[in-house]
C-alpha cells in the first residue's frame, strides 16, 4: 500500500493540490506549500479548519501524526491578511489585473479582497468597521398563528430576515425607500459564492489614455478608450439614512443671519457617523456645530469665497472628534419678519433640488469621497450629505435632506453635467467638442400613452439624480458644546458680529457672573477657532490639551490648562482690550501676577487689532483713536 496522498490547500489565490506522503514531516510539507504558493517561510499560516483553528507549525512530526489523510483540506492565510475584516484591508488589484476579488467563506460578514504587495491600504471609516462586524440580520418572534413548531424551531415565518429586505423595509413606517450601504453590500457579497464576483466599479466618462491604435481624440476613438453610455437610474442605496442636529440652537443661530440680512447663508456641517438603529446597518449623521466660512450673498445668490481657514477648522474638528459631514444653505423668501413666516419657495411638484445645487452637492461629494475596501480604487460614493432649510406648506422654516447618485457624481467630476439657466429643475448633459468626448447620458420615462421611453438627457430631469434623507432633531437634546454663553460666529462682519478679544472679553464677562465652570466656558465650537485662528495670539500649537478636555468633558484636563501661561497671555490681552484686570474675568490662572493696569499695559486696536505701545491714545498702524 503506497504512502502517496495529495493535500489540498485552499487560499484566497485559489486552491492546489499538494502531492505528499504520510511520513513527511510537517516543516517539510510547509516548505512545499511555500514553493507552490510562492511565499517565503514566514509569508503564511496553514490551518486544518477554515475558521484558523488547529495551526499546523514547523515541526518534525509526521502528516499522519497529525492525523492528515489524503484529500483532506487545509486552509492558508497569508500573514498580511490575517487581520479581521473590519481592520485596515487592501485595495484589490490594480486595473491592469484581470483577477477577480476573492472573499473569504469564514464568515457571512466577513469579506477579503486579494492582496498585493504594491497596493496601498484603506483605512475605512470608524463607522464603517463597525458595521461591517455587526450581524445585520433582522430577527423576528415566533408567530403563535402561522408557526407550528417548538419554540427552538424556524420557520418561514420567523426565520431573520437579511438587512436589504424590499418587503420589510417597505413595511416600516415610514417606508424606506433605499436600503442602507452596508446592506447593499451584504446583498452583493452574499449567495453561495460568498460575493467571490462582486466588485465595486466606479463610472468613469473620461476617455482612456493610452491606445495606441489611433489618434488621440478628437481625431479618433475606439471601443477599448471611449468610455460607456450611461442611462440613469434611480439609486436603490444610500451611503446616509438620517441627519439628525444635536439640538434645535444649532439650527437657529446658523438661521438668524437670514432673519436679520435677509439675504441667504451657507455653511459646512461637522458632526460624525453613527449606526441609525431603526433602519438595518443603517448609518446617521449627527451634527455638532456649523461653521460659516466667507462668502458672499444676496437675497437669490450665494458666493463662496476663498477660506484661509478651512485647513484649520479640519484640524480642529479632528481633534475634537468630529468631521465634516456635510453642507447646509438657506432657500428662504420672507413675508413677515414679524411674525417668522416664510414662503415656500420651492414646488415639490417641480423639483427639490435644482440642477445647479445637485452639480454643487456632487462637487462636494466627490471631495470628500467614501473609503471602501471593496473598490479597486480605494474609494466608492460619498457620506457627505446636503441639507436645504426651506419653507414648508405651513410657511414655517423645514430642513429638508439630500444627497445625489453616484453616477452624478461621475457626472460631475468628468464636467459633463451643466444646469439649465431658465428651468431650475432640468440638466443638461454636455455634448461632445473637440476639447472633450462626453458619452450619451439617456434615463427612462413614460410617454403620454404610458409606454416606458428612453430619452436623451438634453435636457434632464434632476429627480433621478438626487436621494432624500429624513432630518430630524432629537427629543432629548445633545450638547457636544456645553457652553451656555453663545460666542459670536465668524464671517459675520455684515452684522456686527465680530470675533476679537474686546468679544472675548465680553463672554468671559457674562460667563463669570453665573456658576459655570471653565470646561462650560470655553465649550463653544467657534470660540475654539477663534483661539486658534486669531492674528494677535494664535494658540494653533499649545491648545491640543483644552481641545482634549472638550472632547472628553474632563474639568480637570480644562483646569490644568487654565494654568498655563498661554491662557494667562489671552487674559491678559482681554483685560487690556476690556479695560479690567484678570481677576475680575473670574478665570485667571492660579498662582499667576498681579496684571499692570489697562494704562500701564500694551493695549489692542479695536480697528486692526495691532498691539500698541503703552501711553498712546493713537494705532500705529492704522492712526485710528484707541476710544
Amino acid at each position: 500500500m503506497t504512502d502517496t496522498i495529495i493535500v489540498r490547500v485552499q487560499s484566497p489565490e485559489g486552491m492546489k493540490k499538494i502531492p505528499s506522503s504520510k511520513r513527511e514531516t510537517a516543516a517539510a510539507f510547509l516548505k512545499k506549500v511555500a514553493k507552490e504558493f510562492g511565499f517565503n517561510s514566514n509569508g503564511f499560516s496553514i490551518y486544518v479548519n477554515r475558521n484558523k483553528t488547529g495551526e499546523i507549525l514547523s515541526q518534525n512530526k509526521s502528516l499522519s501524526f497529525l492525523k492528515i489523510k489524503h484529500g483532506d483540506m487545509l486552509f492558508l492565510f497569508p500573514s498580511a491578511a490575517s487581520s479581521s475584516s473590519g481592520e485596515v484591508m487592501d485595495t484589490a488589484l490594480p486595473h491592469t489585473s484581470s483577477s477577480l476579488p476573492f472573499f473569504s467563506s469564514s464568515s457571512t460578514s466577513s469579506t477579503a479582497i486579494p492582496r498585493s504587495s504594491s497596493a496601498p491600504q484603506i483605512q475605512e471609516d470608524e463607522i464603517d468597521q463597525y458595521l461591517t462586524k455587526q450581524d445585520g440580520k433582522i430577527y423576528r418572534n415566533r408567530d403563535p398563528q402561522l408557526c407550528r413548531h417548538a419554540a427552538l424551531g424556524k420557520c418561514v415565518h420567523c426565520v431573520p430576515l437579511e438587512p436589504f429586505d424590499e418587503d420589510y423595509l417597505n413595511h416600516l413606517d415610514p417606508p424606506v425607500k433605499h436600503m442602507s450601504f452596508h446592506a447593499y453590500l451584504r446583498k452583493l457579497t452574499g449567495g453561495a459564492d460568498k460575493g467571490k464576483f462582486a466588485a465595486l466599479e466606479n463610472i468613469s466618462c473620461k476617455v482612456k489614455s493610452g491606445c495606441e491604435g489611433h489618434p488621440p481624440w478628437p481625431d479618433g476613438i475606439c471601443t477599448k478608450c471611449q468610455p460607456s453610455a450611461i442611462t440613469l437610474n434611480r439609486q436603490k442605496y444610500r451611503h446616509v439614512d438620517n441627519i439628525m442636529f444635536e439640538n434645535h440652537t444649532i439650527a437657529n443661530r446658523f438661521l438668524d443671519f437670514w432673519r436679520k440680512t435677509g439675504s441667504q447663508r451657507m455653511g459646512f456641517l461637522y458632526g460624525r457617523y453613527t449606526e441609525h438603529k431603526d433602519i438595518p446597518l443603517g448609518i446617521r449623521a449627527e451634527v455638532a456645530a456649523i461653521y460659516e466660512p466667507p462668502q458672499n450673498a444676496t437675497q437669490n445668490s450665494l458666493e463662496l469665497l476663498e477660506d484661509p481657514r478651512a485647513a484649520a477648522v479640519d484640524e480642529i474638528a479632528a481633534k475634537l472628534g468630529l468631521c465634516k459631514v456635510g453642507w447646509i444653505f438657506t432657500d428662504l423668501i420672507s413675508e413677515d419678519t414679524r411674525i417668522g413666516t416664510v414662503r415656500y419657495t420651492r414646488n415639490q411638484d417641480s423639483h427639490y433640488l435644482s440642477a445647479e445645487e445637485c452639480i454643487t452637492a456632487g462637487f462636494f461629494q466627490n471631495k470628500h469621497s467614501n473609503p471602501c475596501r471593496l473598490s479597486r480604487d480605494g474609494y466608492f460614493g460619498s457620506k457627505f450629505v446636503t441639507v436645504v432649510a426651506t419653507g414648508g406648506p405651513d410657511n414655517q422654516v423645514h430642513f429638508e435632506g439630500y444627497q445625489v447618485s453616484n453616477q452624478c457624481m461621475a457626472l460631475v467630476r468628468d464636467e459633463c453635467l451643466l444646469p439649465c439657466k431658465d428651468v431650475p429643475e432640468l440638466g443638461y448633459a454636455k455634448e461632445s467638442s473637440p476639447e472633450q468626448y462626453v458619452p450619451d447620458v439617456f434615463f427612462k420615462d413614460k410617454d403620454k400613452f404610458g409606454n416606458d421611453v428612453t430619452f436623451l438627457a438634453r435636457p434632464l430631469p434632476v429627480e433621478y439624480l438626487i436621494i432624500d434623507i429624513t432630518t430630524t432633531f432629537p427629543k432629548d437634546p445633545q450638547f457636544t458644546f456645553c457652553s451656555t454663553q453663545n460666542f459670536p460666529i465668524e464671517n459675520r462682519d455684515l452684522l456686527g458680529e465680530t470675533q476679537d478679544f474686546h468679544t472675548l472679553a465680553s463672554h468671559l464677562s457674562q460667563c463669570s457672573s453665573s456658576s459655570s465652570t471653565f470646561l462650560d466656558v470655553v465649550s463653544d465650537f467657534h470660540l475654539l477657532l477663534f483661539l486658534v485662528t486669531n492674528e494677535v495670539m494664535p494658540l494653533r500649537d499649545s491648545i491640543e490639551l483644552l481641545l482634549e478636555a472638550v472632547k472628553t468633558s474632563n474639568e480637570d484636563l480644562a483646569q490644568t490648562w487654565k494654568r498655563s501661561e498661554q491662557w494667562a497671555t489671552i487674559e491678559q490681552l482681554c483685560s487690556t482690550v476690556g479695560g479690567q484686570p484678570p481677576s475680575s474675568l473670574g478665570y485667571g490662572a492660579a498662582g499667576g501676577a498681579s496684571a499692570p493696569s489697562s494704562s500701564s499695559s500694551m493695549w489692542s486696536c479695536l480697528h486692526c487689532t495691532f498691539m500698541n505701545q503703552p501711553g498712546t491714545e493713537h494705532c500705529e498702524m492704522c492712526s485710528l483713536p484707541r476710544n
